[in-house]
């Protein structure tokens, strides 16, 4: 079974010049409101009421994902690098650093569905800053630098994880690549397929989430793959899968599936005021390894986590697994229920 083709570029959507203003200019009024990016219940209810009126041509754009590369970059926005001001040291010293593109990256998160937090990760904050810091070169996180980010699915540990993961380029100075990988450009065959869409083995919390790789529940048994009603999708984070517990045909599956992604893995630079927006069912993402400068001129990228209401392309025994009790918090749930 061919179950896709040969790599291609990212595709691109290029917000016209009427549309950036447009969005700079509602994150601006807000931002002017508030003064903070800092998520607070009126905050995210103005949000949800500009982002609805944020015209067709951005609606447009924000469309789900169309293809079987499984993303696309947002390209149009606009950063200006010496008012951002210096690289943070790391998420926890960013505090509002760059706050107007926070607020431009949560309306374009509401436009797309409904943006999420994580109470164990980055203080609850529904956007996330993704810098190199000190002490944290060689983990598999978003903090790293000196070694290969593994490709994997965003929050993989978990069944409430995002449906579309957005990462906005504040500073990228180094053209440090984001890899990505469709598994629907992958070409398995059917006993490969098989093998891995059985519930072998659990997905273990990453090093963002400490409190979660305390828990004292049972790991839920996952799979790897499994079959929506559109294709094929995936659930995939090698670094925190203990593949030493499974059995030798589903190691050798597993191995086979780590090498179609790799072969069809594309990178992506992105440039300032780029959204590089992915299916976190079909696309495991990535970054190449850099060496950091820490002298505030270092990559920086700031991440929003969106689940699509309504959405269903995963297993339904997802709803019984226990999340290492971690929960996630929806922006616009409670408006959204009341509406």
């Amino acid at each position: 079974m061919s179950t896709g083709t040969a790599p291609v570029p990212a595709p691109v959507r290029l917000l016209d010049d009427a549309s950036v203003d447009e969005l700079h200019r509602a994150a601006e009024e807000i931002l002017t409101a508030f003064g903070t990016s800092a998520t607070s219940p009126e905050l995210l209810r103005r949000v949800r009421e500009s982002a609805a009126a944020l015209g067709p041509a951005i609606r447009r754009q924000c469309r789900p994902v169309d293809t079987d590369a499984g993303l696309f970059v947002l390209r149009g926005l606009r950063v200006d690098d010496a008012r951002i001001g210096d690289t943070p040291g790391s998420w926890r010293t960013a505090g509002d650093s760059g706050a107007h593109h926070d607020i431009a990256l949560l309306l374009l998160a509401t436009v797309m569905g409904d943006p999420i937090a994580w109470e164990g990760q980055q203080e609850g904050r529904f956007v996330h800053n993704i810098v190199p810091a000190p002490g944290h070169e060689r983990e598999q996180t978003g903090a790293s630098s000196s070694v290969l980010l593994s490709p994997h699915t965003e929050d993989a540990f978990h069944p409430g994880r995002a449906h579309l993961l957005m990462l906005t380029c504040m500073r990228n100075h180094d053209a440090i690549a984001t890899t990505a990988a469709s598994v629907r450009r992958v070409r398995l065959d059917d006993a490969t397929v098989e093998e891995l869409t059985r519930p072998a083995l659990p997905i273990l919390p990453d090093d963002a989430y400490a409190e979660a790789q305390g828990f004292a529940g049972e790991p839920p048994r996952v799979p790897a793959l499994w079959r929506s009603a559109d294709g094929l999708t995936l659930r995939f984070d090698p670094a925190y899968t203990p593949l030493a517990d499974a059995t030798p045909a589903y190691r050798a599956a597993y191995r086979r599936l780590e090498e179609e992604l790799a072969r069809v893995s594309v990178a992506v630079s992105l440039s300032p005021g780029d959204v590089l927006v992915v299916d976190n069912d079909l696309v495991v993402h990535g970054r190449v390894p850099f060496t950091a400068r820490y002298d505030g001129t270092d990559r920086w990228l700031k991440r929003a986590s969106v689940r699509v209401p309504g959405r269903r392309t995963r297993p339904a025994a997802e709803a019984a697994e226990h999340g290492y009790g971690q929960a996630a918090i929806e922006a616009h749930a409670a408006e959204a229920h009341a509406a």
